[in-house]
């Protein structure tokens, strides 16, 4: 029998990949991760959870103009960016320790280094040049942000990466892009005092979800500050003295301390010897795996945004425990990738679950449409004339609620409870039997009675 030193090696300590080695080694397997940037990967470290101390940050200007309908006076009120980024800096530090304990706790050896894999059952680790063995790989390692390399001067911008380590807040940036990353950073740099312009090539941003949730995100954020221009690219990029000029696909030019580009990110593939062992990769440069996340080398598996299957971080945990379970655990087991919620974390904020209304027409052909905007109470005594949209898609012949989407305050959370009710198959018949909880937003959900009808044109 081959004695193997490890019986799974992990190659990128993100959520996917810590998720995996912690499991596996419950299950008694012999497990080692190797890492060569920092434990917690992308959404620990440069990813969901500083994004959203920042996007906390930035909805405190809001908060102390809506303050002042409720009796409240503040004065000298002064927001500081390096302290931002310096209590940012800590509360990552400390959940990079705790991921650090759990492996240790669990007997999962740590090697700082960047792995290669030299064949289906071995892996080199450069920094101590060692050459590992083991009975079973998990590449976990994720994606990065992209750049236009071909545009002149590319050099010059940052990409969300850098945005987390800005020395100092710009007073001007440009960010190129229309998904989450580009909208949620345009929020958090507009709250927090930035003149903001968002560059989108397409005619509106958030491509792939609900249309009324983009046209009512894109309003919103408009009115708060954010200039949002659509359907121009960025020519080139030029640095003149202290600041930097952008030059757009129609001639305009912008003036900017910052350019960021978030047009979207690849699989972390690239030099890590997948094709030398045979494992077979997209165009794109994600591995191909199948349902258990096998790759076409049977000893080979990947999880996370390296599949490019679906970007995000829960997926990528619930795709490593599968794996885990399955290999080492004698549970056969696969990520559902079917019904999952997001949130993009906007000002004012996407919760969504299921079919858009383009997708359910194309799929049903006739579907329900329940939908509703208000001004929520909070917003009332404040002043601001801001709608929250709540939005129900069902299907007639079998009355589930196939869509859920939510823009306004605290969408998120309402989403995930909504999303429990859509995977256990709720229909509307369920929604409107469920007693409302007054006063609250949610209950619009639970209070729609009234099909949507398209004005006349």
């Amino acid at each position: 029998m081959t004695s193997f030193d490890y019986d799974l090696v992990v190659i990128g300590a993100g959520s996917g990949g810590l998720r995996a080695a912690r499991i596996a080694a419950s299950h008694g397997a012999r497990v080692a991760i190797a890492e060569e940037y920092r434990i917690g990967g992308t959404c620990v470290i440069r990813g969901c959870v500083p994004k959203k101390l920042l996007v906390y940050a930035s909805r405190f200007h809001g908060d102390f103009e809506d303050a002042k309908g409720f009796g409240w006076t503040l004065t000298g009120a002064q927001f500081d960016w390096p302290t931002l980024i310096a209590n940012k800096d800590i509360e990552i530090a400390r959940l990079e320790a705790a991921y650090r304990s759990t492996l240790d706790r669990w007997k999962v050896e740590t090697f700082a280094s960047r792995a290669v894999v030299t064949g289906p059952n071995s892996v080199k680790l450069i920094t101590p040049g060692r050459e590992i063995s083991t009975r079973y790989i998990l590449v976990a390692t994720g994606g990065h942000p992209e750049l236009s390399g071909t545009t002149p001067g590319h050099q010059l911008a940052i990409t969300s990466n850098e945005a987390f380590h800005l020395k100092r807040q710009p007073k001007r940036i440009l960010i190129a892009g229309g998904g989450y990353i580009a909208a949620e950073f345009a929020g958090i740099f507009a709250g927090l005092g930035t003149d903001t312009t968002l560059l989108y090539r397409g005619d509106q941003i958030l491509r792939g979800f609900d249309q009324d949730l983009r046209d009512d995100v894109s309003a919103a954020m408009r009115a708060r500050g954010v200039k949002i221009v659509t359907g121009h690219t960025i020519a080139g990029i030029a640095k003149t003295r202290d600041e930097l000029t952008a030059t757009l696909s129609d001639g305009r030019t912008l003036h900017v301390d910052e350019v960021m580009y978030a047009i979207g990110r690849k699989p972390n593939t690239k030099g890590l010897g997948l094709e030398t062992a045979g494992v077979e990769l997209t165009p794109r440069g994600a591995v191909v795996v199948d349902q258990q996340s096998r790759s076409t080398v049977a000893s080979i598996y990947a999880v996370g945004d390296v599949t490019d299957r679906i970007a995000l971080t829960p997926v990528a945990i619930r795709e490593g425990h599968a794996f885990a379970d399955t290999v080492f655990g004698k549970k056969t087991s696969h990520a559902d990738h079917t019904l999952i919620p997001t949130a993009v974390f906007t000002e004012p904020e996407i919760g969504t679950i299921g079919l858009t209304e383009a997708q359910a027409r194309i799929l049903y052909g006739a579907v329900d449409i329940y939908k509703t905007r208000f001004r929520p109470m909070k917003y009332v005594l404040a002043g601001r004339d801001e709608r929250m949209l709540m939005k129900l898609i069902v299907d007639p012949v079998s009355d589930k609620v196939v869509g859920c989407h939510v823009l306004g305050p605290d969408a998120a959370e309402i989403v995930q409870m909504a999303a429990i009710a859509m995977k256990m198959g709720a229909t509307k018949q369920d929604f409107d039997s469920t007693m409302a909880l007054h006063p609250s937003a949610a209950e619009e959900l639970v209070t729609m009675r009234d099909k949507w009808v398209p004005p006349a044109i």
